[in-house]
């Protein structure tokens, strides 16, 4: 059976992650209400604005909704704006900005710089297996990792781009903006995988 995969679907890179797991081998939704969330085993939190993302989320009241289905096991694979919402704290964000919270690390928003300091780099990722991912950063924040159990998967420059907490996965950069399936294959293992979330 085809593992079920929501995509978070306010703003941001939502038909290209929902082709990109579909192309993996997995059924794409598009969730936008908590009722979207049954029986889902992953979520995708794509990129875009996370102050705009958050708010939507909390507006429609999926984030409350999202928190609840994570403490029963579901799995969360944040993507740049989706990563920083995914972070206990975020540096330079908005005061008081909606987030998720699942994953015990620091987002440095707009970490790497403004849009005109975007880049691309091939990176060596932890859990995959072949030759370097070529990584497309946009505006990209960097995760400051001390929690023992966050698992750095990926630096630049010594800065965290990847980072997986239980079966949670965040990264600074937009795999669904290139060909290669490698990290969404690994997330829909995660999910699928049966390993409850620490915490």
């Amino acid at each position: 059976m085809k593992a079920r995969i929501g995509v978070v679907a306010y703003q941001g890179a939502v038909s290209e992650h929902l082709r990109a797991l579909e192309r993996a081998g997995a059924k794409a939704l598009p969730v936008k209400w908590p009722r979207d969330l049954e029986g889902l085993q992953g979520v995708v939190i794509p990129g875009g604005e996370s102050t705009v993302i958050g708010d939507a989320m909390q507006t429609w009241g999926l984030l409350d909704a999202l928190r609840e289905w994570v403490r029963d096991g579901g799995a969360v694979f944040g993507t740049c704006a989706g990563a920083i919402l995914m972070a206990t704290e975020i540096k330079n964000g908005k005061p008081d900005q909606p987030r998720l919270g699942i994953m015990p690390l620091t987002a440095i928003r707009n970490g790497f710089g403004r849009q005109v300091d975007s880049f691309e780099a091939d990176i060596c990722v932890r859990g995959i297996e072949g030759a370097a991912f070529r990584a497309v950063f946009i505006r990209a924040p960097y995760f400051e990792v001390t929690d023992p159990e966050v698992e750095v998967l990926a630096a630049v420059d010594h800065k965290v781009v990847a980072a997986r907490y239980g079966r949670h996965l965040a990264t600074a950069f937009h795999p669904e903006l290139t060909d290669d399936l490698r990290i969404h294959n690994l997330f829909i293992e995660m999910a699928t995988g049966g390993q409850k979330n620490p915490g």
